[in-house]
């Protein structure tokens, strides 16, 4: 009997049989407010995002470099909470049909408990999770209960992750694998370390689980070199929130007018891509 998939894994599996590339934005929910995070979503649906990663602001985001802690800031200031989010993606039901993967941290998650927070994020419609301050051996419990759910749990390699460690990982991962392209926190680099190219190589053998790059990747040309390293997926965040908090502050927090900019940013990523 062939295996059913995921949400997740079905879309990377059509993108490889197109010999495309997966485009993933990310967005903080709630900046500068939700309502804008729920137009920004539709917008980057219909401009080519494949799955779109949605950030849960948490008061101490740890891996986060300054645009997205800023984004957490204001999207908190916005009084924006995770029942507020779920109620937002909830909302999207019908319309929104690319997956969603949620990133939050763990001790929102401890907090809520992880079965219920599992049990709620999927009925909102997420797809998968990402928590980038769990430990492997905490991840694997989690694997297990979100997979309950129907709930992709995806894991994050860095660079500097022993080779041994970073095997467990990629076959632990549940939808792809999450290889952080710097040594630090998120943010926008002017160029992507070459030793990524490598670490792609180095993970693509381990399984088949997709391999999705993030961390630093600031436009198309970036995403495109990605996808010539053989990566299966391009992860696109601090270059959008960018975007996006200068459409705010120009245009008054007006939500059209940023999902409009988030747009256009997003089609100018497809486009690159797939050239």
């Amino acid at each position: 009997m062939t295996a059913v998939l995921t949400p997740i894994q079905q879309r990377f599996s059509d993108l490889a049989g197109q010999g495309r590339c997966a485009l993933m934005p990310f967005l903080m929910a709630g900046d500068p407010h939700l309502a804008a995070t729920r137009a920004t979503l539709l917008a980057l649906q219909h401009q080519g995002a494949d799955l779109v990663e949605l950030g849960i602001p948490y008061s101490d985001p740890l891996a986060d470099g300054p645009v997205i802690q800023a984004a957490a800031s204001r999207a908190l200031a916005a009084a924006t909470t995770p029942a507020r989010v779920l109620e937002m993606l909830a909302s999207l039901k019908g319309e929104l049909t690319i997956p969603v993967v949620l990133f939050t941290y763990s001790n929102p998650l401890l907090n809520r408990g992880m079965e219920r927070f599992c049990e709620e994020a999927a009925a909102a419609g997420a797809a998968g999770l990402v928590v980038p301050d769990l430990p492997l051996e905490e991840a694997e419990r989690l694997s297990a209960i979100a997979a309950d759910r129907g709930l992709d749990l995806v894991l994050l390699v860095a660079p500097t992750t022993p080779a041994e460690r970073m095997a467990r990982i990629h076959r632990a991962s549940r939808g792809f694998t999450y290889l952080v392209s710097v040594t630090g926190v998120t943010g926008v680099r002017t160029s992507l370390e070459s030793r990524v190219e490598a670490l792609v190589g180095q993970l693509k053998p381990l399984g088949p689980t997709p391999v999705a790059v993030g961390f630093g990747i600031a436009g198309a040309d970036q995403a495109r070199q990605v996808r010539e390293w053989g990566a299966d997926g391009a992860i696109v965040g601090s270059a959008l929130v960018k975007v996006m908090a200068s459409a705010a502050e120009q245009h008054a927090g007006a939500a059209e007018a940023v999902a409009e900019a988030a747009g256009r940013f997003c089609a100018e990523l497809r486009a690159g891509l797939d050239r």
